[in-house]
């Protein structure tokens, strides 16, 4: 559910909710031993790297290492969004430069386009004012990352060291994974990865999975399809028998070649901590009691999404962090502050073992 077609009088409604302030007492609430859980996690991340290094003699990202395409286009924040939306950069109408990137979540840069897996979308937006986190300060972009399933499976940072430890141990074996994955309570939340739809990329809806600060308030967000020609692609799955290996990336390139493409982003925020949980990230926020509200337009004109120098530049340079960004939209929860030590942390090996340096861009000119 969403706001895009609502009447006057559901808009007055969603105006006058009770959303939960971002400093609310109970929002966050740190686990115990979860440092401790945050720094292995980091460990076994690296271990991960280093096992693909061994594969492909060259470092990738811990997840989200298949690049599926790299496109550019501009985030339009509506002008005339009620109080309550008007948080942060979407505070008044305006246009901010983007570059966006596609990828299969799984940390295999190989991995087959015809294997059903989560896929990713992140966005770098430029030409941000504000008051940055400490991570983001002299970097004047807003990192925002995003994710094919609604409810993330590493849910917070007990389980992912969990889950990641299974992985490294049996990941290689099936039947066995899957053995220990069946033993657990939250066994179809992490099965349901391998089951996903494997459709088109320019189709598939993408979240956040985690929480934010919204401004004064706390939400999820999500990135929705918006043009006809998108909406269509939906109907078109991969065909394991038929397609080739890289059927996403060339499908991206065919679409992006002769089409725009629109997104809506669209925020969910926080009315109960008790059904919408923050430090739990594998629970959705059901959206037909607490619907999804749009702020802003991506638009992504025609252009090459398969571009081998930017694929290059991103892959060996470029970190996305939702912690390079606003105050006003700080990550929120155990799974975001597992983050802000997992990804410094993948991203300096990366820079080690490839002897790339790390470039935090900050205008859309420094891409190439």
């Amino acid at each position: 559910m969403d706001i895009t077609n609502r009447g006057v009088d559901d808009e007055a409604k969603l105006a006058n909710r009770n959303y939960i302030r971002w400093d609310a007492q109970g929002v966050e609430k740190i686990a115990e031993n979860e440092e401790e859980d945050i720094e292995a996690v980091a460990d076994m991340i690296n271990t991960m790297q280093k096992a693909q290094f061994n594969n492909h003699r060259h470092c990738f990202s811990g997840t989200h290492a298949r690049t599926q395409g790299i496109v550019k286009g501009k985030l339009v924040v509506h002008g005339d969004l009620p109080e309550h939306l008007k948080q942060s950069i979407f505070d008044h109408g305006a246009e901010y430069p983007v570059v966006c990137r596609y990828s299969s979540e799984p940390g295999d840069p190989g991995l087959d386009d015809r294997i059903p897996q989560p896929r990713g979308f992140a966005m770098k937006v430029f030409n941000v004012q504000g008051d940055f986190l400490p991570g983001g300060v002299g970097i004047p972009t807003q990192d925002i990352e995003f994710n094919s399933t609604p409810a993330l499976d590493l849910a917070n940072a007990k389980t992912t060291r969990e889950i990641i430890d299974l992985r490294i141990k049996y990941g290689n074996h099936p039947p066995e994974l899957y053995k220990h994955l069946e033993a657990r309570p939250d066994t179809d939340l992490q099965k349901f990865r391998d089951t996903v739809r494997n459709t088109h990329l320019e189709s598939t809806r993408y979240y956040s999975q985690t929480a934010f600060r919204f401004g004064d308030y706390v939400a999820k967000y999500c990135l929705v399809p918006n043009s006809a020609t998108q909406k269509k692609l939906y109907e078109e799955t991969v065909k394991p028998d038929a397609d080739p290996s890289d059927i996403l990336s060339r499908w991206l390139q065919s679409f992006h070649r002769d089409h725009d493409a629109e997104y809506l982003l669209q925020f969910q925020l926080l009315e109960n901590l008790n059904d919408q949980p923050v430090e739990y990230a594998g629970k959705v926020w059901d959206p037909e009691k607490y619907p999804w509200q749009t702020v802003a337009t991506l638009l992504v004109p025609r252009q090459d999404s398969f571009d081998w120098e930017m694929k290059s530049f991103w892959e060996d340079h470029i970190r996305v962090d939702p912690w390079h960004g606003l105050k006003t939209l700080q990550p929120l929860g155990g799974p975001n502050r597992l983050r802000k030590v997992v990804y410094p942390a993948s991203s300096a090996l990366r820079r080690k073992m490839n002897a790339r340096a790390e470039v935090n861009v900050k205008s859309m000119a420094e891409v190439p």
